[in-house]
């Protein structure tokens, strides 16, 4: 006992050393799913990953989805959680806004926004809640209009622009007024543009047929999705030349939130409303995501999944 004593410092030392290790990172999830094939393989990790604490995940809209946009999001982000993962307990799962903002000053409120805010309010400065953006920005944005003090409870990190200079990308053009909000306002910005998407991101049909589809049910379902868009979208009139690639792009997120990326510090800039942008020093800054170390992010990929099948029971589904 008396050697235990003499220890006890040195192994609570240990402890608190390690617990930031084991520390999980708190996420919300905002997903245009439906609109292309990234937002499944991002959701997928996400949710397979113990680095992640899930607090929620919210459907967006995009023009490409059905009307009502934010409600048929909603049932593919249920049918991938709860049929393709089979996550019969998960975090709640909420469909949000149907439309773009308005205008810059007015939010949109639905139960996804009021659902940011709540669960914002355990957090500080100091110890942020992390949404993370791969739609159309627009609850994001209502939840800062709704109560502006929620921009020292969290940090945004969202897929967004085509480069630094231009802000012609998905993701912005479907709530420009939505993104005014986000830069504009105090709250810690991360992006991930789409030119570094395209270096770094890029899947070729056989890369991903080979990592993803003999991974079990999950990977299996992944590559269909895949293969289906690949067909629809990238292939046609190229018989026979699979030489194009397509982009995960929304992976970004999750890249630089895993310690996966470079990134530098820059002013941020200002969004007009005919998306065009001024940079002007002085102004909060943004952090931009510079590349992605997509070896290491794959190999993470294939091995949460074959982790997670490893301890669930997962049904192949068409």
């Amino acid at each position: 006992m008396r050697r235990f004593i003499q220890f006890l410092p040195v192994l609570i030392t240990a402890l608190a050393m390690a617990a930031p290790a084991l520390a999980k990172t708190p996420v919300i999830l905002s997903t245009d799913i439906g609109n292309e094939v990234d937002d499944q393989w991002a959701i997928a990790y996400m949710m397979l990953n113990p680095d992640f604490n899930v607090l929620g995940v919210l459907s967006a809209h995009a023009p490409s989805i059905p009307d009502p946009a934010g409600y048929n999001s909603y049932l593919l982000l249920r049918d991938e959680i709860e049929n393709h993962l089979n996550m019969s307990v998960h975090p709640p799962l909420l469909p949000g806004g149907d439309l773009p903002l308005q205008d810059a000053h007015t939010p949109r409120m639905n139960n996804a926004v009021q659902f940011l805010i709540q669960q914002s309010k355990p957090y500080s400065a100091s110890n942020r809640l992390t949404i993370i953006g791969i739609g159309a920005a627009t609850d994001i944005a209502s939840a800062i209009l709704a109560d502006p003090s929620i921009v020292n409870r969290i940090r945004i990190v969202s897929m967004a622009f085509t480069n630094r200079n231009d802000a012609n990308e998905y993701n912005v053009q479907n709530d420009v007024a939505a993104w005014q909000v986000l830069l504009n306002s105090q709250a810690p910005l991360v992006i991930g543009t789409g030119d570094i998407c395209r270096r770094d991101l890029a899947m070729h049909y056989d890369q991903a047929r080979n990592l993803l589809a003999e991974d079990g049910p999950i990977g299996s379902w992944l590559w269909g999705e895949y293969n289906a868009w690949y067909y629809r979208e990238v292939k046609p009139l190229r018989k026979n030349d699979f030489s194009k690639p397509w982009m995960i792009w929304d992976i970004i997120t999750l890249a630089y939130l895993e310690g996966m990326t470079t990134q530098e510090t820059a002013s941020r800039p200002e969004l007009s409303n005919d998306s065009t942008l001024e940079h002007r020093p002085g102004n909060a800054t943004v952090t931009w995501i510079t590349g992605v170390d997509s070896d290491r992010l794959w190999a993470s990929f294939q091995q949460e999944m074959k982790a997670y099948l490893s301890t669930h029971s997962v049904a192949t589904r068409p």
